[in-house]
């Protein structure tokens, strides 16, 4: 049976490449993106958001059986990076999820990020998971927080919300898988201006280090997240994968599972 699958962020960047290779597998692909995708909506805002669901529904019959919330902004506009890197991706998970309870073998996948270990602001995170947009949009322009601290706090807010998400009875109870993938830094459209000067690239490898193989492309993150939205992947949720070359076992060390009792 063709497997249903929608992609946000699909008009470029590591979203074209997993609609290539779902669309290569077989699947059928819903993309979603602000020009160029099957649905056009902008995850920034609350009615775009409630376009993305109806139009979505209409074109998949009702049901759905796999969705990549991958649509994020790194940009000087702080609050962009606040809407659709946090409440759009949990905008889009949420309002897909009726459609994935009624799909076979359903899991869904969210884009987050190896910046989510870095330098970010806990009272953003836990406004994010408040679910409050207004007060959390009202907080990182009080703070005057930096984009690159606002995008690690929505990256590290989002990845607990799968976390917790995961095992409640709207997810693992209604037998729909809920993972992350956690990647470092890729080559993309989002990351082509800060690769291209040579001192800013090496500063962001200080900060991201990736000791196996470097900066990355958009393929085997693109094929992690195929492999997450897999009916074959079973067992598996609630994770947040990194695809960082091993940049997080540095930042983290080799006991990652803490002591109890």
């Amino acid at each position: 049976m063709t497997r249903t699958s929608v992609v946000t962020g699909a008009a470029s960047g590591i979203g074209a490449a997993v609609v290539a290779l779902l669309e290569a597998r077989g699947d059928r692909v819903i993309g979603v993106d602000l020009a160029g995708a099957e649905v056009t909506a902008d995850l920034a805002t609350a009615a775009g958001r409630a376009s993305m669901v109806e139009q979505v529904a209409g074109l998949a019959d009702g049901r759905v059986d796999a969705v990549i919330a991958n649509a994020g902004v790194l940009a000087d506009d702080t609050g962009a990076i606040v809407r659709v890197n946090y409440f759009g991706a949990v905008a889009t998970l949420t309002g897909l999820r009726p459609l994935l309870a009624l799909g076979e073998a359903p899991r869904a996948v969210a884009t987050a990020s190896a910046a989510l270990l870095k330098d970010y602001d806990e009272g953003l995170v836990e406004r994010c998971l408040a679910g409050g947009e207004d007060d959390a949009l009202a907080w990182a322009e009080e703070q005057g927080l930096h984009p690159v601290r606002t995008y690690a706090s929505t990256k590290r807010a989002l990845a607990r919300w799968v976390r917790a998400s995961s095992v409640t009875p709207d997810w693992a109870g209604a037998g729909i898988a809920l993972n992350a993938v956690a990647p470092g830094v890729v080559r993309t459209p989002m990351t082509a201006e800060l690769l291209a000067d040579a001192a800013t690239a090496e500063l962001l490898l200080e900060l991201v280090p990736m000791p196996y193989g470097g900066v990355t492309t958009t393929a085997p993150v693109a094929a992690l997240l195929a492999f997450l939205a897999s009916a074959e992947v079973g067992a598996v949720t609630g994770q947040v994968v990194f695809a960082d070359g091993g940049g997080e076992c540095l930042e983290q060390g080799d006991d990652v599972w803490g002591q109890r009792g």
